[in-house]
C-alpha cells in the first residue's frame, strides 16, 4: 500500500498545478503565442488569394494576369512568414519544455530523498522511478508536440470561423450545427480517456516495478528455480498494462472517425447550400471556393483534438502521479538554513520517551530513555524484530520518532540541518551499498574532495593496504553494478573506508560484520578498531566479538531496553543477553 499523495483534481487544476512548478515555461510565453498567431493567421491568406484570384483576376473573359501574379507572389511571401514563424515557435516551445521539465525531474528526484525510508519503501522501486522518469516523459511528449498543436489549433478555429462568417453568415451556422454536438461530447469522452490513461499510468509503473525487481534479484530467481512463477508475474503485470492501453485506445478510436463523419456530413452540406446561394447571388464562385479551403481549417482543428486528447489525458495522467510524488509531504523534512549548525568535536546521543510505530502496526519501540555518553563504544544486540534496526534508523533520522525526543548534543534531530547531521553522523549500513564505477569513487563519496593520496593514506590507517594490493587494478578497480564485483565482506571494507574518510563524530555500523569469511573479519576488526577510535560508535550485532568489544551493551527485546551493561556484567547474571550469548557460543562450537 502506498503512502504518496494521490489528490484528485480535474485536468485544468492539474495542468495549473503543474504550469505553477515549473516556472522555465512560462517564461517568454508571450514571444511564443504571438508566433503562434502569425503562424496561424498566415494559413488564411491562401483561402483569400484563391477567392480574390477566382473572383477579381478571372471575373473578366480575359484574366488580369498581372493581378493573379500578384495575388500569388504576395500568397508565397505570406506562407513563407508562416512557416518561418512556426519553426521559430516550435524551437521557443521545445527549449522552454524541455528546461521546465528538467527542473520537474530535478524536483522529482530530490523529493523522493527528501521522503523518509518509511515512506519510500511503501511504494515500489521500479513505480517511483516511473514516476519521475517515464511520467515526466509523457508529459514531455505532450508539451511539445500536443501543446503546440493545441495552441494552433485553437487560434486556426477562431481565425477560420470568422472570415467563414465574412464570406457566408448561413454557411456557417450550417458548419457550426453539424460540429456543436461533436464539441458538446468531446468533454465526456474527455473524462473518460482521464480515468483510461490513469489506469494506464498505473499499471506502467507496476510493470515497471515487477520488471525491475526481477532483474535485480535475478540470482536469487535462479537460486530458487523460480524462474516460471516470475515470468508469470511479469507476465501478468504486461498484460494488466496492455488491457489498460488497449482500454484507452478504443475511447479515442471511437472519436476520431466520428470528426470524419462529421466532416464529410459538413463539406456536403455547404456544397449543397453554396450552389443554392449562389444562384441567389448570396455567395461569389470564389467565396464558394474559399469557404471550401475554410472548412479544411476549420475542421483540422477538431482533428487534431481527438489525437491530441490521446497524448493529453496520457500527459495529465503522468502530472497527476508526479505531482503525487511531490505533494506528499517530506516527514522528514531538512530545516534548512533556520536549522541547527552542530560544532565538530565529541559527540553524546539521548533518548527521551522515544517510540515509534509504523503506520497501522503496533508500536515497535516502547519507552526508551537512554543516554549514550560521548566516545563510547555502544554495542546494540536482540533477537530479529526486536527494534534494533529501527532504533539506528531514528538516530540517524532516516525516520523520525511518532512519540519522545532523539538529542545529539541536547539538540533535538529534528531541529538540526541535514548537512550538518551527515557530517556528524554516518551509518555504515548492513549491505555495504556501492555504486557503479571505481574503488576510488566509491570511497570518495565519504569525501568528494579527498586525493587519491588521502584516500591511500586512510586505507593505510585501517590496516587495508595489503586488501588494495590483491586488487586487479588498485584503486581504479571496476566495483561493477551494487559492487558485485566485490565480495560481500569486500564491500563492507570499502563502506568502512567511506566512513573512515568521511570523518563522522558518531558512527553507526548496521551489522557490519555479518556474513563474512574469517580472513575478511580479521580485516573488518582491524578497520573497525580504526574507524571507531576517538568517536561515538553504535553497533548493531549479531557477533559475539562485537559485543564483547564494547563498552556497553544495549539489549533490546520486543521493542523496549531491557538490560544495560558490560558485556562481562550481562553475561553473569540471567536475563535475555545470557540467553544470546548462549546461543552465540553454541552456534561458534558447531
Amino acid at each position: 500500500m502506498t503512502m504518496l499523495q494521490t489528490v484528485e483534481r480535474s485536468a485544468l487544476a492539474t495542468v495549473r498545478r503543474g504550469l505553477s512548478l515549473t516556472p522555465e515555461f512560462r517564461r517568454g510565453i508571450a514571444g511564443t503565442l504571438a508566433l503562434a498567431v502569425v503562424a496561424t493567421v498566415g494559413k488564411i491568406i491562401v483561402p483569400i488569394a484563391v477567392q480574390q484570384t477566382i473572383d477579381t483576376g478571372l471575373r473578366n473573359a480575359t484574366p488580369d494576369l498581372a493581378y493573379i501574379r500578384g495575388a500569388v507572389a504576395i500568397c508565397a511571401v505570406a506562407v513563407l512568414l508562416t512557416a518561418l514563424a512556426g519553426y521559430l515557435m516550435n524551437v521557443r516551445l521545445y527549449k522552454a519544455t524541455e528546461a521546465s521539465l528538467a527542473t520537474l525531474r530535478v524536483r522529482g528526484f530530490r523529493h523522493v530523498h527528501d521522503l523518509s525510508v518509511l515512506t519510500q519503501n511503501t511504494e515500489r522501486r521500479g513505480a517511483m522511478v516511473s514516476r519521475v522518469t517515464g511520467d515526466v516523459d509523457q508529459i514531455s511528449t505532450f508539451m511539445q508536440f500536443g501543446g503546440l498543436m493545441i495552441i494552433v489549433a485553437g487560434g486556426q478555429l477562431v481565425v477560420a470561423s470568422v472570415l467563414m462568417l465574412v464570406y457566408s453568415w448561413q454557411l456557417t451556422m450550417l458548419v457550426w450545427a453539424c460540429f456543436l454536438p461533436l464539441m458538446v461530447a468531446l468533454p465526456r469522452f474527455q473524462r473518460w480517456l482521464s480515468g483510461a490513461y490513469t489506469q494506464v499510468r498505473e499499471r506502467t509503473g507496476d510493470m515497471l516495478g515487477a520488471v525491475s525487481e526481477s532483474v535485480v534479484g535475478a540470482q536469487v530467481i535462479r537460486a530458487y528455480g523460480v524462474e516460471d512463477r516470475t515470468a508469470e508475474r511479469i507476465d501478468a503485470a504486461i498484460g494488466a498494462n496492455y488491457a489498460a492501453q488497449s482500454r484507452a485506445q478504443k475511447i479515442v478510436a471511437t472519436v476520431f472517425p466520428l470528426t470524419e463523419v462529421v466532416s464529410a456530413l459538413a463539406i456536403a452540406g455547404v456544397v449543397l447550400l453554396g450552389v443554392r446561394l449562389g444562384l441567389d447571388g448570396g455567395i461569389s464562385q470564389g467565396q464558394l471556393v474559399a469557404f471550401l479551403f475554410l472548412i479544411t481549417l476549420f475542421v483540422s482543428p477538431l482533428q487534431v483534438a481527438t489525437e491530441v486528447l490521446n497524448d493529453a489525458q496520457n500527459a495529465i495522467a503522468g502530472w497527476r502521479r508526479i505531482l503525487g510524488v511531490l505533494e506528499t509531504p517530506a516527514d522528514v523534512a531538512d530545516p534548512g538554513p533556520a536549522g541547527v549548525e552542530l560544532p565538530r568535536g565529541p559527540i553524546s546521543v539521548r533518548f527521551e520517551g522515544v517510540e515509534f510505530a509504523y503506520p497501522g502496526g503496533k508500536p515497535v519501540l516502547r519507552e526508551i530513555d537512554l543516554e549514550i555518553p560521548p566516545r563510547s563504544r555502544i554495542a546494540v544486540v536482540g533477537e530479529t524484530g526486536s527494534g534494533k534496526t529501527t532504533f539506528a534508523k531514528l538516530l540517524t533520522r532516516l525516520m523520525d520518532p511518532t512519540a519522545g525526543r532523539v538529542l545529539v548534543d541536547g539538540h533535538d534531530l529534528r531541529d538540526v540541518r541535514f548537512s550538518s547531521l551527515r557530517e556528524r553522523i554516518v551509518m555504515v549500513p548492513q549491505d555495504g551499498f556501492l555504486f557503479e564505477g571505481t574503488l576510488a569513487e566509491n570511497i570518495r563519496f565519504g569525501r568528494p574532495s579527498a586525493t587519491d593520496d588521502e584516500i591511500l593514506l586512510g586505507l593505510t590507517e585501517l590496516g587495508l593496504a595489503d586488501w588494495l594490493e590483491g586488487l586487479p587494478a588498485g584503486l581504479a578497480t571496476q566495483v561493477g553494478q551494487r559492487g558485485e564485483s566485490l565480495s560481500a565482506g569486500e564491500r563492507q571494507l570499502v563502506a568502512l573506508a567511506r566512513a573512515y574518510l568521511a570523518d563522522p563524530d558518531l558512527l553507526l555500523l548496521d551489522e557490519a560484520t555479518s556474513a563474512v569469511d574469517p580472513a575478511t573479519e580479521v580485516r573488518l576488526a582491524r578497520a573497525l578498531e580504526g574507524v571507531t577510535r576517538g568517536r561515538t560508535a553504535v553497533s548493531i550485532a549479531h557477533r559475539l566479538s562485537t559485543a564483547e568489544a564494547a563498552d556497553e551493551v544495549l539489549v533490546f527485546d520486543r521493542g523496549r531496553v531491557v538490560q544495560r551493561g558490560p558485556h562481562a556484567e550481562l553475561v553473569a547474571r540471567p536475563g535475555v543477553y545470557a540467553d544470546l550469548h548462549a546461543s552465540w557460543v553454541s552456534a561458534a562450537r558447531s
